[in-house]
């Protein structure tokens, strides 16, 4: 059981009425559940509209569950960021919120939250709080956006026209949304909402150009909540534990699969390999006695536990092997992981290995590697004190506390 923590008088908001909209996606929704824990604890009232799938998770957190027609948009393993597929991301974005702002409406003006926390992949929830005209905290799962710091021109070709008319045309869509709402301003999903306090789920230090944020921006770092709690037994205690996932949008890979058993199959590692719920491990071949398979580990739990993580480096797994201080071999599957694993080599938190170059001598070089270098377990040391300071859950409920006011 977790140990229960006053709350300073100084918090004293309590049987508040707090709204959350997010995709219905692991990576957005996972670092929320927290924040629904604590301020529930604290005595306020969560309401959690999301796509119908993620319905059981939010209301295992104790918020109240709101289904709300949403997808996550279909990404490639690979895939590039061209003008055509950002306008069809748009596109998408705008026939999921067209589909939302009226099943969203419908509820909460009949139940009006006093804060409205929105996922930066959800317009509808935007709009939502400029509609009822509600206090709004953006909720940011991945790295945050300002004047200085544009995540566009990390994931885009360096021939990339913001200015295509397919991109002028998708944008309009939102603008045109709002109006028909009657409302003004920019729509645009994915940028600051001006004069909001926004909520970031990493530690300042993790972000790209974190100095030129201002105290808008509440980095409250990695937030872990009762998950925790998971834990994991490997069958050879002894040995050292690699953890290998490739998260849970992009895992349909048996061929890297096939590599990671050739790579560790044998070794000294004791190995706990995700293979999510697509690829049946009777496609893999002979398991290895080292190897424990699954569609899925309580990650927390085996974290804590390992001494390296060959990962997407998706940003919800990346910050939770950073909280454990567990060294990444990353193997991004997506534009967005690729910047993360980037992130993670910079600081020297680990390493990034190309798709090009991964072969079993290599992974397996890779692993040896961040596990035993000094300056890393050195660096990692020194992210993990950024985290603990962060403040994680209690901060972020703060910040959302501070809003209802």
């Amino acid at each position: 059981m977790r140990a229960e923590r006053p709350i300073p008088i100084a918090r004293g908001i309590v049987n508040k009425h707090i709204a959350v909209v997010t995709v219905p996606g692991h990576g957005h929704i996972n670092p929320t559940l927290p924040l629904v824990e604590e301020l529930t604890r604290r005595g306020n009232r969560v309401s959690y509209a999301t796509g119908q799938s993620m319905l059981e998770l939010v209301e295992a957190a104790g918020a109240d569950g709101v289904e709300m027609p949403s997808t996550l948009p279909s990404v490639r393993p690979g895939m590039q960021m061209t003008v055509d597929v950002m306008a069809g991301m748009l596109e998408y974005l705008h026939g999921e919120s067209r589909n939302a702002l009226p099943v969203l409406l419908e509820r909460f003006s009949a139940d009006r939250p006093d804060v409205v926390c929105v996922d930066m992949l959800t317009p509808a929830g935007r709009l939502l709080a400029q509609k009822l005209d509600v206090p709004i905290v953006p909720l940011v799962p991945s790295f945050a956006a300002n004047e200085q710091v544009s995540l566009q021109q990390r994931s885009v070709p360096a021939d990339f026209d913001p200015q295509h008319p397919a991109l002028v045309k998708a944008a309009a869509l939102f603008q045109e949304l709002g109006e028909e709402y009657g409302l003004s301003g920019d729509q645009f999903p994915m940028r600051p909402v001006p004069g909001a306090d926004s909520v970031v789920f990493l530690p300042k230090s993790f972000q790209f150009g974190g100095e030129t944020f201002d105290d808008g921006f509440h980095f409250v770092g990695p937030c872990l909540g009762s998950r925790a709690e998971q834990d994991y037994t490997p069958a050879d205690e002894q040995a050292p534990l690699l953890f290998i996932s490739l998260g849970t949008g992009f895992n349909d890979r048996p061929d890297l699969y096939r590599t990671f058993l050739e790579a560790f199959g044998g070794t000294r590692w004791q190995v706990a390999m995700s293979i999510g719920g697509v690829v049946d491990v009777a496609e893999l071949g002979e398991i290895p006695a080292n190897f424990d398979v699954r569609p899925s580990f309580p990650q927390l739990g085996v974290l804590r536990r390992a001494s390296a993580f060959v990962t997407h480096n998706g940003m919800g797994s990346t910050m939770e092997a950073l909280a454990y201080g567990v060294p990444m071999v990353g193997v991004p599957q997506m534009m967005e992981q690729a910047a993360n694993a980037d992130r993670v080599t910079e600081l020297g938190l680990g390493r990034r290995l190309p798709e090009e170059e991964i072969t079993a001598q290599s992974v397996f070089a890779a692993v040896e590697a961040v596990a035993s270098d000094e300056d890393i377990r050195a660096n990692l040391a020194g992210m993990r004190a950024d985290i603990a300071a962060a403040g994680g859950p209690v901060a972020g409920a703060d910040v959302i506390e501070n809003a209802c006011r």
